[in-house]
């Protein structure tokens, strides 16, 4: 049995039950503050990477490759035992590392927080093995990790500890909480030659957002006749800002006064995001379906003036149809998720989605 139903008909079921308190939200206009919309450059995550040896395995490990023979006999020469090609009398040889099961290789990395780390600063990292069964039971043993530039030899941080599974399901992966050492300092300067620059959120970055948040600063830190070149909206997300002579001394102040700006609530662009893991739809309420009629499997979706409506559409006429109505019916007729996503996808294929649509 075929279920078919026309949208419009949904949309003005609804429209004229809140259209005096959309009327009233429209007439306050929302405002945020700058720093809910936008970042300061320089006050990015880094990321520290290397690889480690991970021992202590029962019988999970494997290092019958040459990388874990490598790291396994580089860890025997540092602390004292060195290892040969073919075995001398009383040494390791690389063929006896073959025969090795409690060991691994693994990758290992550590996030620099945005506020920077110091010497001495402990960090959790995560370990994913390269090789073995499991990382059970297993110790990091040492791992040196560099910065995220390739040309850089340098060790920002070392890391050891016991290694805790984040799930049973996967044994491959695993954390160590305060497992990663600092060795050297990790920052980002937030000015540059006298200017800083605000990095608009992707979800609020627009041309118009940009612009206007520029005309908000130069009117509240700015003199009229010291012309534009001390703030500019670069592009859509990049608004340049130089430090006022009175703040010359104190960049943490007038960055923080800068984030503290109250701004118009802007209007992200229209948008669907799905994730089709967890079976989630997730729409802003501006997202509109143009005339298409999908069939899939027992379901007619229709959304056109010329069908006929389930009640009187005839106040609506001329209304695109509302993708949220859409999505309600579907799950009043419990149509599993799935499904409601693959008709989300075919109307989009069709160039009827009149938004973005983000498939996570």
């Amino acid at each position: 049995m075929f279920h078919k139903f026309n949208i419009l008909g949904l949309v003005a079921a609804s429209f004229f039950s809140c259209f005096v308190q959309l009327a009233d939200i429209q007439q306050t206009e929302g405002r945020t503050q700058l720093r809910n919309i936008c970042r300061v450059k320089g006050q990015e995550e880094n990321v520290l990477r290397g690889l480690g040896l991970v021992v202590g395995l029962n019988g999970t490990g494997e290092a019958n490759d040459p990388a874990t023979m490598r790291a396994l006999a580089r860890s025997m020469e540092i602390m004292g035992s060195h290892v040969t090609q073919h075995g001398m009398p009383g040494q390791e040889s690389f063929d006896d590392l073959k025969k090795v099961k409690n060991a691994a290789l693994v990758w290992v990395t550590a996030r620099v927080p945005a506020t920077g780390a110091r010497r001495g600063d402990k960090l959790n990292c995560d370990v994913s093995a390269i090789n073995g069964k499991s990382l059970a039971g297993g110790h990091l043993a040492f791992a040196a990790l560099q910065g995220p530039n390739t040309e850089d030899s340098r060790v920002y941080a070392l890391a050891e500890g016991r290694i805790h599974l984040d799930s049973e399901d996967q044994p491959l992966m695993g954390s160590i909480h305060g497992g990663c050492q600092m060795e050297e300092d990790v920052y980002t300067p937030f000015v540059q030659d006298g200017f800083v620059t605000l990095i608009l959120e992707e979800n609020h970055a627009d041309f118009q957002t940009s612009a206007e948040i520029a005309d908000i600063i130069h009117q509240t830190h700015f003199k009229e006749d010291e012309g534009r070149k001390d703030v500019r909206a670069i592009n859509a997300a990049n608004i340049v800002v130089k430090i006022p002579e009175s703040y010359r001394d104190d960049h943490v102040g007038f960055v923080s006064n800068l984030l503290e700006l109250q701004v118009y609530q802007p209007e992200p662009e229209a948008r669907v995001v799905i994730n089709e893991r967890t079976g989630s739809i997730v729409i802003s309420g501006d997202v509109q379906i143009g005339d298409v009629v999908v069939s899939h499997r027992n379901i007619v979706v229709e959304a056109s003036e010329a069908a006929t409506p389930f009640v009187d559409v005839t106040q609506e006429q001329g209304r695109s149809a509302k993708l949220d109505s859409l999505v309600d019916a579907l799950k009043a007729l419990n149509v599993p998720n799935e499904d409601a996503i693959e008709i989300i996808k075919s109307i989009e294929r069709n160039g009827k989605l009149h938004g973005r649509l983000i498939i996570q």
